[in-house]
């Protein structure tokens, strides 16, 4: 014989998806921290070569894969946040979400691609390295014209 919870008691089955939920976003987390670190990798050897060569070739190169990792971190931020959706779903007491389901599309169109790569924790991040590529472009470029 199985017992329904009062009210305001949380199921053991539903504690156990929130568990799932939990996991998922616990990975798309840790992958975008590990896409921020390939990133500032990345970015770092373009810088260095640049200023290396005085190459505004190379600087301006290294703008392909900051725009790249910005592309795939927004990504891994908007699942994320559809995830976070669902598991606020579940945790409410009234849930229509089915058991164990982990279907993030009802959420998709609360979660645009533009108001996540636009948001402040990746355009403050990405946007910087855009900037410090853009100043040794030009920086590289003017030393060029200069004939140093």
């Amino acid at each position: 014989m199985t017992v329904s919870p009062g009210p305001g008691i949380i199921s053991s089955d539903t504690i156990k998806h929130l568990e799932f939920i939990q996991a998922v976003v616990a990975r798309l987390a840790n992958g975008s921290f590990l896409i921020k670190g390939w990133t500032m990798t990345v970015a770092g050897i373009f810088f260095g070569i640049s200023v290396n060569n005085l190459s505004w070739k190379i600087a301006t190169t290294g703008i392909v894969p900051i725009v790249g990792f910005w592309l795939l971190d927004s990504y891994y931020l908007r699942q994320e946040r559809l995830f976070r959706k669902l598991y606020d779903d579940v945790r409410k007491p009234d849930s229509s979400v089915e058991a164990f389901s982990m279907d993030i599309s009802p959420y998709s169109p609360q979660i645009t691609w533009s108001k996540v790569i636009r948001s402040h924790t990746v355009v403050n991040f990405y946007g910087t390295l855009l900037l410090v590529a853009a100043l040794f472009a030009v920086g590289a470029a003017i030393r060029a014209a200069q004939g140093g």
